[in-house]
């Protein structure tokens, strides 16, 4: 970030202001957006007119609160402390009080610092141009476990201990995986952990944790919003007491539900693309941008593998020794709940077979509501498997058996069209 002199930040010099660079939200600091914003109030007046006087003081306080709201983000920016001595002198000189009406056609007093969609109107209004509307996105994660990327690319991992599912600029998120049976390479989420991290004065960093059987409605220090607990920057909403949470942090527009179902966790987020991309290079170990690791994968190539032992017997046999369902009756129990044959459904019997757990046909089940409640483009809620992974596809099913996978063989589902 370039250094202006004090005059220059102060309104006498737009080019000097200028070059303090563009307003960006991954930029923390944003006394030069309030320095512009002073600019173009007082550059408008004419001191040779009556009332010049009231007009640029009421600009000043505006461009003095502005300055107090970024107090705790640009504490170590010397731009910011000189603009706050050239404010003090300019109010002095002028005889301004403290008190009393700021600006109303200032951007900072109109638009809400801590809410996302304000932040993108504010930008047009600072540039002067359109910008395109907020690109959301989805990612899902649930059951055995099954993974929705924010590229809506479906795996089914192992991913046995701690992984992080999101780790930008302002979320983490991290699931703890467990074994669900022994013998079985089949893992579900038993603790979340998500690190809200601080942003400018709409919110410090907050810090929420869920295991199974504890599914706090509040962050870890008791509280239950970020920010001054007015506006609710950010707040959790208890749904079913124990069971389901959603957490709603306005000033980066992003959703979180949390959902016990059984002994195991479930989580659904949806956030917007240019913060899910505002992460460096050292953190590319996120699932839900990257997917897990290749060697971490159950699924191969777009097919869901559905487990199991020995050969399907007319009669059907079980999937596994403790698993009480056969792939019919894996499918029927899926099927009372979920008509649609899409990937949600196959993943219900992929988790009935593995685990022989009933609860993971509501996981199933449940994890498509949440993408139909935050999955911002209907025409991808419903992801058909095939043969290429694609998206929305439709095929008819084939059943074909193959041995890749030890200790067990492996029903794959196939798909031709």
């Amino acid at each position: 970030m370039g250094y202006c002199n004090l005059r220059g930040l102060l309104g006498f010099s737009l080019p000097s202001v200028l070059c303090l660079g563009d307003c960006h939200l991954r930029t923390p600091c944003q006394i030069q957006k309030c320095a512009t914003d002073f600019v173009s109030l007082t550059s408008r007046l004419n001191s040779a007119l009556e009332g010049f006087d009231l007009e640029f003081c009421k600009a000043l306080r505006a461009y003095s609160a502005c300055a107090y709201r970024n107090s705790k983000v640009c504490r170590g920016n010397l731009v910011y402390h000189s603009a706050v001595l050239g404010i003090s002198d300019l109010m002095n000189q002028r005889n301004c009080s403290k008190d009393g009406p700021t600006s109303s056609t200032n951007p900072e007093v109109t638009h809400d610092p801590c809410n996302y969609s304000d932040h993108t109107e504010a930008r047009e209004h600072q540039r002067g141009e359109k910008t395109p509307p907020t690109t959301y996105l989805f990612c899902g994660f649930f059951g055995d476990p099954h993974l929705r990327t924010f590229k809506d690319h479906f795996q089914t991992c192992r991913v046995e201990g701690a992984w992080p599912l999101i780790d930008n600029n302002y979320l983490s998120v991290q699931v703890t995986n467990v074994p669900v049976v022994p013998g079985s390479s089949a893992t579900a989420t038993k603790k979340i952990t998500i690190i809200f991290k601080s942003y400018q004065d709409c919110t410090d960093q907050k810090v929420y944790q869920a295991v199974t059987d504890d599914l706090p409605a509040a962050f870890v220090d008791g509280t239950t919003t970020g920010g001054d607990g007015h506006t609710k920057n950010l707040q959790i909403v208890e749904k079913v007491t124990g069971k389901y949470v959603e957490m709603h942090a306005r000033y980066i527009a992003t959703t979180v539900y949390i959902r016990q179902l059984g002994y195991y966790l479930t989580l659904a987020i949806r956030m917007p693309q240019e913060l899910v991309m505002a992460y460096e290079e050292s953190q590319d170990l996120q699932l839900c941008v990257n997917g897990c690791p290749s060697g971490e994968r159950i699924d191969d190539g777009g097919h869901l593998p559905l487990p199991v032992m020995g050969q399907l017997h007319p009669q059907g046999g079980a999937a596994h020794p403790w698993s009480a369902y056969t792939l019919e009756t894996a499918i029927a129990k899926c099927n009372e709940m979920m008509m649609v044959k899409d990937i949600y459904f196959y993943s219900c019997v992929f988790d009935l077979l593995t685990t022989g757990d009933a609860n993971f046909t509501t996981a199933a089940h449940s994890a498509l509501k949440d993408v139909e409640a935050l999955h911002p483009k209907k025409e991808h809620w419903h992801i058909f498997p095939s043969s290429r992974g694609d998206v929305g596809k439709s095929s008819s099913l084939c059943w074909s058996w193959t041995c890749v996978l030890d200790p067990f063989c492996v029903f794959v589902v196939f798909f031709v069209y």
